[in-house]
């Protein structure tokens, strides 16, 4: 059942050596900062337990994986320091992510916008379905998809960012990302998916927890700037929020 609360939901469950996290929103499992807060000290506090050797990332429900940043805390964003704040919440996450000494598998169901493509990217390993279509829409309203950049970009090339993100209006279809790197591998239905994503991580998780830490160290070289990198880049985020032409575009939204 999807959850009804403002504020969003976070729920982790054990099977064996997998934990698995579920966030929800009613927006589209959008994220307000409270709940990217929350996904990313459970990413931390995971990373440390032993009892577990991968994590796998979904949302709730069968239709949008994730609508990316809460669309009405955007628009109550007053000041520089609120803004920086706002966007410094998928920074943390990604970086959480990155950090993480346990392999990421992220189960994409449905269409996935902005900081939503962010954190599939920041995932090791991408389960998707053909409606996990995907857009950065960012500058349709002004601002830019500066903070999750680096994540994307390092799973797709540049290339396919700028084709992705200069054309905000458009969507890119599964085969799309899957071609581009982003998703590993796309299945016709959530049944299967699922199906696959479980004997996968089942696998995986029989595997020796020190090399997959290791191995996952090596996999995310030349990454170690991305604290500073992502913290300035949500600082420029939150500058391009405050524009008037960013809040002529979300007044418009809004109506």
């Amino acid at each position: 059942m999807a959850t009804t609360r403002e504020n969003g939901s976070l729920y982790t469950s054990i099977d064996h050596k997998v934990a698995t996290v579920e966030f929800g929103h009613p927006a589209g499992n959008s994220f307000v900062a409270e709940l990217l807060d929350r996904l990313t000290k459970e990413i931390d506090k995971l990373s440390n337990n032993k009892d577990i050797t991968v994590i796998i990332l979904r949302s709730e429900g069968k239709r949008a994986f994730c609508a990316g940043a809460s669309f009405d805390e955007l628009t109550a964003l007053e000041n520089l320091e609120e803004g920086k704040v706002f966007f410094s919440g998928f920074a943390h996450v990604i970086n959480a992510m990155r950090k993480c000494k346990k392999v990421i598998v992220g189960r994409v169901q449905g269409k996935t916008v902005g900081g939503g493509v962010g954190l599939a990217a920041a995932c090791d390993y991408v389960f998707a379905t053909v409606d996990a279509s995907i857009r950065l829409s960012e500058l349709t309203i002004g601002i830019a998809p500066l903070v999750i950049a680096p994540a994307v970009k390092r799973k797709i090339g540049t290339a396919a960012l700028s084709e992705l993100s200069l054309a905000p209006t458009e969507w890119q279809n599964a085969y799309w990302a899957k071609e581009k790197g982003l998703f590993a591998k796309v299945f016709d239905s959530i049944k299967e998916m699922d199906k696959e994503l479980d004997f996968f991580t089942q696998q995986l998780s029989t595997y020796n927890p020190e090399a997959l830490s290791e191995w996952k160290q090596v996999l995310w070289e030349g990454t170690d700037h991305w604290d500073r990198l992502l913290t300035e880049r949500a600082s420029i985020s939150g500058t391009l929020a405050l524009s008037d032409f960013t809040k002529n575009a979300l007044s418009k939204y809004k109506k």
